[in-house]
């Protein structure tokens, strides 16, 4: 860029520090990020930017660091309506005895609609720009996300039995499939096809999944590998791992984000990085439930892309990004008896570009580099509590919540302006979720 060239932005951001997280473990001091549109124009230093920029609104956030929004890619949006309401419990007893039946009793597209809200409020809120969303009635909760201007992607549910959303794999399939055709190249909505587990698929529906999906290049997102009994109970009734009977099927490929993966041999690793399927790491969810530990140290060393997400509220009980960011890195470290493993800026990255990659966006996802969709948020950190800053790639894993998130944009928007939701209205939005804590309270 020569001295004599001058950029128009729409909005310049003024930030003390800016993690970029392409080119990976930078941390640049006093830049700039120019925003022309919904794409990044350029990330220069300011004094360039005094020289060479011209822009209709400046925000200047001078004890802030600016980073691409955070991308979380697991979780059940709705659930957070079912926060708190049954904990302390084993995975299977927990799903048997309390979340399928109060889905049954309670899940319906009013249900989907205050429940996707108050999860991107939430979301928004603590530094996520993208979420992934595995439930009921996919069409609200993609409305939901369109209406407010978050990114999602919406991954239709695909199960053996009937749901509240449909009688059976053949009617979400076709549910599904009107889905993909109406949100086609939507730049915000993304539909993926979202079959529960092994263990409540069975090969037909899997199959079609698996053509559905390379017919419209869709996404494949599934539960795998969630605990050790989910693998034992594979094996005693087939004599395969779940990992094998998909690979046998198909469904491991590089469209496929495995959740969970927490009961894996060296084998499973193994097709897991040939096929160039995604891992998504839900560490809080795995530890509440006691379901088990991702080796995510084995797993990055494969050369495998291993993503994260929080699962949804009522098996975590947060929705906060740099929670689960921070559990992921420390679990890490303890797992594999290596300090040094999953470093800071290695789980930002989990939480950003390794995101946008499962998604297949990575080329405008993800990372602060111009020509990249202008998604990114602030934090602040001028707290006592974060003082003071040697390195602030430490400070937002090992030191920094979410709250400290003060601004965010989404395609150049504002969604977040010191603290405040701009699209959502949280006073109307609190009225209806304590109208269902209370319905909740009064019928359990």
């Amino acid at each position: 860029m020569t001295a004599e060239t001058i950029i128009a932005a729409d909005l310049r951001i003024n930030a003390r520090w800016i993690l970029p997280v392409e080119p990976a473990g930078v941390v640049l001091d006093h830049h700039a990020v120019l925003i022309q549109g919904d794409r990044i124009a350029a990330v220069i230093p300011q004094a360039e930017a005094d020289r060479q920029c011209r822009a209709r609104e400046t925000v200047d956030l001078n004890q802030h660091v600016v980073m691409p929004g955070l991308i979380n890619l697991h979780g059940h949006a709705a659930m957070s309506l079912f926060r708190g309401m049954a904990d302390d419990l084993p995975l299977m007893t927990w799903l048997n005895e309390h979340i399928w039946p109060a889905e049954g009793r309670y899940v319906s597209e009013k249900f989907i609609a205050d429940g996707t809200r108050l999860a991107m409020a939430e979301m928004l809120r603590t530094g996520t720009t993208l979420f992934s969303d595995m439930y009921f009635f996919p069409e609200v909760a993609a409305q939901m996300a369109r209406d407010s201007g978050m990114r999602a992607q919406i991954c239709f549910p695909l199960i053996d039995m009937p749901t509240p959303w449909g009688s059976g794999p053949e009617d979400y399939l076709a549910k599904g499939t009107d889905l993909i055709q109406q949100w086609q190249s939507d730049p915000f909505i993304q539909i993926a096809i979202g079959p529960h587990a092994p263990y409540t698929v069975s090969d037909g529906p899997l199959q079609q999944a698996l053509a559905l999906a390379e017919a419209q290049g869709s996404r494949i997102q599934i539960h795998l590998h969630e605990t050790a009994f989910e693998v034992d109970e594979a094996l005693k009734q087939s004599g395969k791992r779940p990992i094998q009977r998909l690979a046998e099927l198909g469904l491991m490929s590089g469209n496929t984000q495995c959740v969970h993966m927490t009961a894996l041999s060296e084998d499973d690793i193994d097709t897991v990085r040939r096929s160039g399927a995604h891992v998504i790491h839900c560490p809080q969810s795995n530890l509440k439930l006691a379901s088990g530990f991702c080796p995510v140290t084995r797993l990055m060393a494969a050369g495998i892309n291993v993503a994260i997400g929080t699962d949804g509220a009522a098996s975590n009980n947060s929705l906060d990004m740099f929670a689960e960011l921070s559990t992921a890195a420390m679990v890490a470290k303890a797992v594999s008896g290596d300090a040094a493993s999953v470093s800071a800026h290695q789980a930002l990255a989990m939480a950003t570009i390794n995101g946008a990659r499962a998604l297949g966006r990575d080329n405008e996802l993800g990372s602060l580099v111009p020509g990249k969709l202008a998604d990114l948020i602030a934090v602040d950190l001028s707290d006592p509590y974060l003082q003071p800053v040697y390195d602030p790639a430490s400070h937002l894993v090992y030191s920094n919540h979410g709250r400290q998130v003060s601004h965010s944009w989404i395609a150049g928007v504002p969604q977040l302006q010191d603290g405040r939701l701009t699209r959502i209205d949280v006073p109307d939005l609190m009225l209806k979720v304590d109208e269902w804590r209370q319905r909740i309270s009064n019928t359990r």
